[in-house]
């Protein structure tokens, strides 16, 4: 994934952490407090925005060092770490589907691969 792609990738993302975390906080409090998930809907918010930050700065490195090898690879982790992390847990919240508290550690395995793609990225290439 090249620098620009990632950096499309985290307006969109930081767009949607924002619009998501105001939309939880303002129109589905009473629902999120009922069901008892408003603190699962808090962290899923704070990691789509902590990630997206991650993101913003691989954007940017890899706009900077665009031969860098690992960048790609960190960018995809945290994606896809937004993706099924916090999307699991945003559709658990919305939803009640318990079985996708499943799926949210893949997403978590994601993150980690993603700040271990950074640490390669710059090990192999700095």
């Amino acid at each position: 994934m090249k620098g620009k792609n990632i950096l499309v990738i985290t307006g969109i993302s930081g767009a949607l952490a924002v619009g998501l975390g105001a939309f939880g906080a303002h129109g589905l409090e009473p629902l999120l407090i009922q069901n008892g998930r408003l603190d699962t809907f808090e962290t899923a918010v704070s990691y789509h925005f902590y990630h997206t930050l991650g993101l913003l700065g691989l954007g940017i490195l890899a706009l900077i060092k665009p031969d860098w090898k690992g960048l790609s690879l960190a960018a995809w982790g945290m994606f896809l770490g937004v993706l099924i992390f916090s999307g699991s847990l945003y559709i658990l919240c919305l939803t009640g589907i318990t079985w996708l508290g499943a799926i949210t550690p893949i997403g978590g395995v994601g993150f980690i691969l993603g700040w271990l793609g950074l640490a390669y990225a710059v090990l192999k290439n700095a």
